[in-house]
């Protein structure tokens, strides 16, 4: 060490997170590799470098710094990311489903997937491996989530299973479609054919049909959106779902439903228990909700 910055570190006991940034010919070289190497031995955090234009010029190799948003992401993981969901494989699902109705148009939902991406963040913050399984949605992906995009509720039926066997948490935020075209048309119908009656049928129960998939002692988390008695209802889809948890709310309250940046909800767990949560955004509703995925992990 021969200056100050260097001779902080050395002395430092707490965690530390380096963003190298660089010339993309100096990060490639050999000495840079090798002290990144030994850096990463030490137990020292690295964000970046991502690839981009740089100060000289166009490039197409890392070097350029990490958005600043993108660090301070990765420095909350690591102050935030030592409890129980460090290190767990972590299932979000998030949005809306579209059951196709011709080639052209959809059934689908008022979602926005908002919930199950502030999940995800939340998740991810907390030092877990996180995997989001997203319908159509607006939402910017998280910092260092995975995402795989499903479209219909047989895809969201998939990618479900296929992620099971290897989860340790499954949080269904997801808000798949209950219904879908029995017949839909392979072209694009026109309007000039004039009246049109749609039949439906229901679609698949994701947490019922891939039950069987599940993990011994992962935690299983439900959402119940409702209208008329929604407590009831999200109690008795805890129990027919055979789930740890299932969150519940009230389709028809003010701020506490789809497209919006709030969130009023009740907590529910296979015990017995219940946790009423007041009106407050979504990510800290995450928080909470996670709160009892924690404890549910023993």
């Amino acid at each position: 060490a021969d200056d100050l910055l260097t001779s902080i570190l050395l002395a430092r006991r707490g965690p530390v997170l380096l963003a190298p940034a660089m010339n993309d010919e100096m990060y490639a070289a050999l000495p840079t590799q090798r002290n990144l190497t030994l850096i990463r031995e030490r137990g020292f955090g690295l964000v970046g470098p991502d690839r981009g234009a740089l100060a000289e010029g166009p490039s197409e190799r890392p070097g350029r710094m990490s958005e600043p948003d993108t660090i301070l992401d990765y420095a909350r993981r690591i102050l935030q990311g030592n409890g129980k969901l460090a290190g767990k494989r972590v299932v979000v699902t998030a949005g809306p489903t579209r059951e196709p109705l011709d080639l052209v148009r959809t059934i689908t939902n008022r979602s926005s997937g908002k919930m199950g991406y502030r999940l995800a963040r939340a998740a991810w913050y907390r030092g877990a491996d996180v995997t989001l399984l997203s319908g159509p949605s607006a939402e910017p992906v998280p910092t260092g989530v995975r995402v795989e995009r499903i479209e219909t509720v047989a895809d969201l039926e998939r990618a479900v299973g296929a992620a099971l066997p290897d989860a340790d948490v499954l949080v269904m935020a997801a808000a798949p479609a209950d219904y879908r075209p029995a017949k839909p048309e392979a072209g694009k119908r026109p309007r000039t054919e004039g009246s049109l009656t749609i039949a439906l049928e229901p679609t698949e129960d994701v947490l019922l049909a891939t039950k069987d998939k599940r993990r011994a002692r992962s935690v299983i988390v439900g959402f119940a959106l409702e209208t008329g008695d929604p407590e009831a209802k999200g109690k008795a889809k805890l129990i027919r779902k055979d789930l740890d948890l299932i969150v519940v709310n009230d389709a028809t309250e003010a701020g506490a439903g789809f497209e919006v940046d709030t969130n009023r909800v009740t907590i529910f767990d296979r015990d017995g228990g219940r946790w009423e949560m007041p009106l407050a955004s979504k990510s800290e509703v995450a928080g909470w909700i996670l709160d009892r995925v924690e404890a549910r992990l023993g």
